[in-house]
């Protein structure tokens, strides 16, 4: 609170609607009208936080604009510690680490990395070191290092406008995450639109993500499950206990002893997964608290355990079609690479496996596995059946079928 009237009697004393602000605007006027009309629309604007706050005061002609500061989280902190502080110790925050730390991340193109055209457009929302900001700056995609900017986009950095469902669609639609789509299409989706149209009055009950995943505006954005819906400790049931442990061994954070590698590690530093009960009691508690706005404890306690069955049943999926390829290995029908830490495929190498056998288990991994579970937690009938379990039947069908005609060639291969 000191800190934020500190900011506060800076804007107001030191900055008193400047000379220099006004240079700001009439010059930018010229050279980017836009990016003014936002500001003079903004809460900033309203409050006296000029360009200078954010941007420093270096910057005074049209040949020096390399000197005008690029905002970063810690900017924003000035004035929201708490949001910020909140950010950091949330998934987001760790997006561009998780992002580089996949195996063959450096084999993509920069475009799509650095540069932000891919899985670097989403993930630049993650929290960066000092070095990596300079770097990208060097390789001119240093634009995208605010974070807060992902979902307050600027220049307005609308506080309505990142309450609104649609500022999570960008990132959370398609191949291995396609929430949107499943929102979107669910009864808390529609109704959500039907208010935004005026269809329903404003006082309607309609759930948006940021009403589950940031209740109070919280800004962990943190689920029970974590990301792929693997956790610790492991189940009670021995059958699901085996098969976690065969995709968390494809994930490489088990080694083929069951013994914990420096992978996980990794997943540890980057909060990936729940790996206490306590820790996931505690997400699972916080969503029956949302679920309870508009339904019984019961039934919200009922249709979150049919998601952790669909996880079970998805699991033991998965992990049949890994011990077919692991088998593969294992018998010399297929050369492991060497790359691969264990004698497990590397579930994590995504299309840069290097088979299609190796590459369908991706696929049915990170794409059809997904699909099956957060259709079933987004109540999206039509994903969870027939673009995740669905898929991955067939997915292990093709798996085992392309498992056989590989052993039967190679046997052909040895009789001439």
């Amino acid at each position: 609170m000191l800190r934020r009237l500190i900011v506060a009697a800076i804007i107001t004393f030191v900055v008193p609607a400047s000379a220099s602000a006004q240079l700001c605007v009439e010059c930018h006027k010229k050279v980017t009208p836009n990016i003014v009309s936002d500001w003079q629309i903004s809460k900033h604007s309203q409050n006296g936080v000029e360009c200078s706050v954010c941007h420093g005061d270096a910057h005074t002609t049209a040949t020096d604009f390399a000197k005008a500061l690029i905002p970063t989280p810690d900017t924003c902190a000035a004035c929201h510690e708490e949001r910020v502080t909140q950010f950091k110790k949330g998934k987001h925050a760790a997006a561009w680490t998780v992002m580089n730390a996949m195996p063959t991340i450096h084999w993509q193109p920069m475009a799509l990395i650095e540069g932000q055209k891919g899985c670097g457009g989403c993930h630049k929302i993650g929290l960066k070191t000092e070095a990596e900001i300079k770097q990208l700056r060097a390789d001119g995609s240093g634009f995208g290092v605010a974070s807060c900017d992902a979902c307050h986009t600027r220049h307005t950095f609308s506080v309505e406008e990142a309450r609104q469902p649609q500022a999570c669609q960008t990132c959370h639609m398609g191949f291995d995450h396609p929430q949107w789509e499943m929102y979107s299409g669910s009864k808390h989706g529609v109704r959500a639109l039907l208010k935004q149209t005026g269809t329903l009055p404003a006082s309607a009950a309609a759930p948006t993500c940021q009403t589950c995943h940031m209740q109070g505006g919280n800004h962990e954005v943190r689920t029970a499950w974590g990301f792929l819906a693997v956790r610790l400790p492991m189940p009670d049931d021995k059958e699901w206990a085996a098969d976690r442990a065969t995709i968390l061994q494809g994930l490489g954070v088990l080694d083929p002893q069951g013994n914990p590698t420096a992978r996980l590690d990794a997943v540890k530093a980057a909060d990936l997964a729940r790996l206490t009960q306590e820790s996931w009691q505690a997400e699972r508690d916080k969503m029956i608290t949302v679920c309870n706005q508009c339904h019984s404890v019961n039934f919200a306690k009922a249709e979150l355990a049919k998601g952790d069955a669909m996880i079970k049943d998805a699991d033991h999926l998965m992990a049949e079609a890994i011990r077919t390829v692991a088998g593969l290995y294992q018998d010399g029908t297929l050369a492991k690479p060497a790359s691969y830490a264990a004698a497990f495929p590397d579930l994590l190498t995504f299309h840069d496996a290097p088979t299609p056998v190796e590459q369908k288990l991706f696929v049915m991994f990170l794409e059809h596995r997904m699909r099956t579970f957060q259709g079933t937690f987004h109540a999206s009938p039509d994903y969870a059946l027939w673009y995740g379990w669905s898929e991955m039947k067939r997915d292990l069908a093709e798996i085992k079928e392309q498992a056989e005609d590989m052993r039967w060639r190679k046997r052909m291969d040895q009789r001439e």
